[in-house]
Formats: structure tokens, C-alpha cells, sequence
């Protein structure tokens, strides 16, 4: 009675072949217990008879005998399994639609709790209970439960995928790690979803900055917005009280000169009146006299009244009282117009020195310059030289065209540099992208990727826009100053010292690296010697 109450472990009831608890249990002569039908296979596929537990052989398959004791506590196992099985059963969730069953359950399926890598099979809490005391068992690895298993075996070498190859980013077997992968970077799973949790995380991080970064460049666009707001409201608010300004000196000038107009004629017409007035009197006079016929007398009363009263003798032929007006308002316009200018000046002013403020370093690239431009030791003067060097014909140099480029791009933010451009009669300056042409001759246009101003016969400015513009400038720029804002799709080129907006290249798209461009042309016996200066560092005004 005291057996049939003790139950070992569940490990002491398991077959050492299907690792299950025993079915049909069966003893061997040396002793050991085993499943009937799985020493009667193991048997049936083996040239010899060994026992899977000692490795005795054995010359001739021996009978198989029951353990009469043992059977009788593998069946209260089974049965107080079962129990315990129910009872769980009960307990546990049944599997719902998108959750992974049970793999081991007949009929109802219930929820599983962990899959094996190494059975490829999902337990639930009472089919789990073998993996987690079993000694053998436990060596198994096991993860929450997932499904399609068999997609964890390696096709080709019919092995659990264990590793993860870093060098071509896939999991592999041992078998795979021994042939294909050999001089790769394999490491365990483990070990790969940790580096690869690792670098995720930078991402992550890099994202976050980059999230923290594009905030601060808002907040402080915010900033420049309201300080170009104020800024603005001040300048048309200047520009608003001059237009009235001028608008009333206009309308008081035009009154004023109505107003002296009005006094005149009203003394005009006084003077007239009291002429009148007198000849009226003088014709009466005259009417008076006229009924005399001593005309002796008559001849000496009106000399008499001549020299008393002299007839009115002004020429009224060409007086007028009209205004002249002509050129009132268009005196009043250029005033304004000069008040604008004025104030052009001082936001092209204030805006030159906001992009100096992005003054980058810049440096020429020796390779990639035409083979008879000469470039000073700093990499930061050009000019044209009569020889051609014996420069290899590579890929990034110039062939045919005076040209370099600078060894620094700009692929996003906001970039400024300056160029001196004195002396010189003719020049090409502006930035180019990555991919142009630098074999043959070139035009220069954005949809050749150039965004360059140029000057040629000494005095003749152009935008190589497309078409090119030609520009109308007060004076010849000795120093030139590039802005470009990437996102913006803006090019710009400043007079830095008339603080003058030359040109600007708008509503551009740069989907590649820029880089600044600098062409002296070609030296003209002289007339076109000096070289081109990149200014370093950049002086803000």
C-alpha cells in the first residue's frame, strides 16, 4: 500500500527514448525501463540490440518483460496526470482566434504558454510541465509561444536556425556557420538580437536628436519669423508714414500754390476794378465836357483832366492766374522712391549680415582644376597661367574649361562664402552640383546644374539663369558674396561692400551635394591676371 500511494517524479516515468512518460512500459534484462513500441522500433532499426540506456548488447533480441510494480505506478501517474491535466485544463484559457494552440491537445485547444525551438512544438501550462522538470528537457530552449516553427529550421541542413550571421544579416545552423559562413561574423541569436536591440536604440536615439534638432531649427525659425515680422512692420510702417508724409507735403504744396494763386487773382481783379472805376469816372467826365462847343475850352478841361487822372495804360493782354502744377508729383515720387531706396538699403543691409553668420571655410580642390589654372599653397587663390600641366585627365577635373571647384559641398542648412573678384575684367562664380559635366565646353545653367553670375568685357553682368539676365549695376562689385540655403532651394550672390543684393537663384530643387564654383577665365594677355581670392574668415559688416 505504501507503493501504490508514492508517486516519484515525473522524470523517473519518462522513456529514455521518446522522452514522454512511458506508454505500454516494458523492462529490458539489464534492467531499464522503456516504451514497447520504441525499443521495438529502436530494435527493428538497428543491427544489433543494444540497450538505449547502458548500450549492452545483446545476441539474440531478448523477451521483453512487464515491471509489474513499476506499471502499476506509471498508471496512478498517468491517471493522477490526467487529474492534474483536468483540473488545469479548466483553468487555462481555450485558444481565441490570433493566439498560438497548444500543439499537444486533442480536441480543444488551449492557449499556449511557450513554444520549444528544439521539439518545434507550442505547449500549454499542462503539456509544458515535462520541459520544466525533466532534466533533459530543461536544456531545451524555449520562447513565448509563436507560430510556424518549422520556418526556425534551416532548409538546407534540416537544423534549428541558432545563430544570426552579422555579415550577410540572416540566421544560420551550426551547419550553415561551418560551410557557408565560415569567415563570417555568427554569433548566437542571443547575442545578434542584443547588438541588433543595441544599434536600434542609436537609430532611435539619432532619430530622437535629429526630432530634438529639427524642433530647435522650428523654435528658432519661429524667432527669425517674428524678428522678420518686426522688422517688416517697421519698414512699412516707415515706408507707410512717408508715402503719407509725402502725400500731405504734396497736398499742401498743390494747396499752397492754389491758395497764392487765388490771392493774386484777387488782387488782379482789385487792380482791374478800381481801373474800371476810374475810366468809368473819366468816361463821365468826358460826356460832361462833350456838350460844350467851345472847343478851346473843351481841348483844355480834358488836358486838364489827363494830367489829373492819367488813362489806365497796363497790358492785361497776357496776365493769368492759371497754376502750374507739371512736376509736383513726380517730384513727390522720387522723393519716395529715394526714401525706399533708403530703406532697401538697410534691410539688403541687415539681411547680408544675418548669412554671413554662415560663413563656411572654403578651400579649392587641385583635383579638380583645369590643367592651366595655378592655385596658391592655402588652396584659397586661382587665376589662369599660360602652360598646361601634364595633370592625370581624371574623372573629377575640369578638361576644357578655366574651372575648380572647392573641396567642401553643401547638402543641407545654410552656407555663405566671398570671393575677391577686383581687377579682374571677366569671371564666372556660384556653386554646381555633384554630377555635372566637366569634359568639353559647358554652358553654364541650372538645368546643367550650375547657379552662376558672371561678368565679361569689364563691365557686362548676367545671371546664367535660364535664359540668362542681364544685370544693370551702380557700381563694379570688388567683392562678391554667395549665400545658399539647401532647403530653401536659394542661391543668392551679395556687393558686400555696397551691401546691393546682386541676383538670387529662387525656388530651386537640389537633390545633391553642391560645391562652390570658381572659374578667373582666361588670363587675356594680361588684362585678366589677378586671381580670384576666397576671403578667409569672412568680416561681418
Amino acid at each position: 500500500m505504501a507503493a501504490a500511494n508514492y508517486l516519484p517524479s515525473e522524470d523517473q516515468f519518462q522513456c529514455s527514448i521518446c522522452l514522454n512518460v512511458f506508454t505500454d512500459l516494458v523492462s529490458t534484462p539489464c534492467g531499464h525501463n522503456i516504451c514497447k513500441d520504441c525499443i521495438t522500433e529502436h530494435w527493428n532499426n538497428s543491427y544489433r540490440c543494444l540497450c538505449p540506456m547502458c548500450m549492452e548488447a545483446f545476441t539474440i533480441r531478448p523477451d521483453l518483460r512487464v515491471n509489474i510494480l513499476l506499471s502499476k505506478l506509471d498508471t496512478q501517474f498517468r491517471q493522477s496526470a490526467q487529474q492534474k491535466a483536468s483540473s488545469s485544463s479548466s483553468q487555462q484559457q481555450v485558444s481565441k482566434p490570433g493566439e498560438i494552440p497548444c500543439d499537444v491537445c486533442t480536441g480543444t485547444k488551449l492557449k499556449a504558454l511557450k513554444s520549444c525551438l528544439v521539439c518545434l512544438v507550442s505547449y500549454c501550462e499542462t503539456h509544458l510541465e515535462p520541459h520544466l522538470t525533466a532534466s533533459r528537457l530543461k536544456r531545451h530552449q524555449l520562447i513565448d509561444p509563436v507560430e510556424n516553427l518549422e520556418d526556425r529550421m534551416c532548409t538546407k541542413h534540416d537544423k534549428p536556425l541558432e545563430l544570426f550571421c552579422k555579415t550577410d544579416q540572416t540566421c544560420v545552423c551550426m551547419l550553415c556557420h561551418v560551410s557557408d559562413h565560415k569567415t563570417h561574423d555568427v554569433v548566437p541569436l542571443k547575442e545578434g538580437y542584443e547588438d541588433m536591440k543595441v544599434e536600434l536604440e542609436a537609430e532611435i536615439q539619432k532619430r530622437r536628436l535629429k526630432i530634438q534638432e529639427i524642433q530647435d531649427s522650428v523654435n528658432l525659425s519661429e524667432k527669425d519669423a517674428d524678428r522678420e515680422i518686426a522688422e517688416g512692420v517697421q519698414i512699412f510702417s516707415a515706408l507707410k508714414e512717408s508715402v503719407e508724409r509725402s502725400q500731405a507735403n504734396l497736398i499742401d504744396a498743390i494747396k499752397e500754390k492754389q491758395k497764392t494763386k487765388e490771392n493774386q487773382a484777387k488782387s488782379f481783379i482789385k487792380e482791374l476794378e478800381q481801373e474800371i472805376s476810374e475810366l468809368t469816372n473819366r468816361s463821365t467826365q468826358l460826356e460832361q465836357l462833350s456838350h460844350s462847343e467851345d472847343h478851346f475850352h473843351l481841348l483844355q478841361s480834358v488836358q486838364s483832366l489827363n494830367s489829373q487822372h492819367p488813362t489806365p495804360t497796363k497790358d492785361w493782354t497776357e496776365v493769368s492766374v492759371r497754376p502750374s502744377y507739371e512736376g509736383t508729383v513726380v517730384r513727390a515720387v522720387s522723393q519716395l522712391e529715394e526714401t525706399l531706396s533708403e530703406q532697401r538699403k538697410k534691410l539688403v543691409e541687415a539681411e547680408l549680415k544675418r548669412v554671413q553668420q554662415y560663413a563656411v571655410d572654403v578651400t579649392l580642390d587641385p583635383g579638380t582644376a583645369y590643367p592651366k589654372l595655378i592655385l596658391s599653397h592655402d588652396r584659397k587663390k586661382v587665376h589662369h597661367g599660360k602652360n598646361k600641366k601634364n595633370f592625370p585627365d581624371n574623372p573629377e577635373r575640369f578638361s576644357d574649361c578655366a574651372s575648380v571647384l572647392a573641396k567642401q559641398s553643401f547638402s543641407s542648412g545654410k552656407s555663405y562664402f566671398e570671393v575677391q573678384v577686383k581687377g579682374k575684367t571677366e569671371w564666372d562664380l556660384g556653386v554646381a552640383r555633384q554630377s555635372i559635366n566637366r569634359k568639353g565646353v559647358i554652358p553654364l545653367s541650372p538645368q546643367n546644374g550650375y547657379w552662376t553670375l558672371c561678368l565679361r568685357n569689364g563691365n557686362e553682368y548676367e545671371a546664367l539663369d535660364a535664359p540668362p539676365v542681364r544685370l544693370s549695376l551702380k557700381s563694379r562689385p570688388e567683392k562678391v558674396g554667395v549665400f545658399v540655403d539647401y532647403e530653401e532651394g536659394l542661391v543668392s550672390f551679395y556687393d558686400v561692400d555696397a551691401a546691393a543684393l546682386i541676383y538670387s537663384f529662387t525656388g530651386c530643387s537640389f537633390t545633391e551635394k553642391l560645391f562652390p564654383y570658381f572659374s578667373p577665365k582666361c588670363n587675356d594677355d594680361g588684362k585678366n591676371s589677378a586671381p580670384l581670392i576666397i576671403i578667409s574668415p569672412v568680416r561681418v559688416k
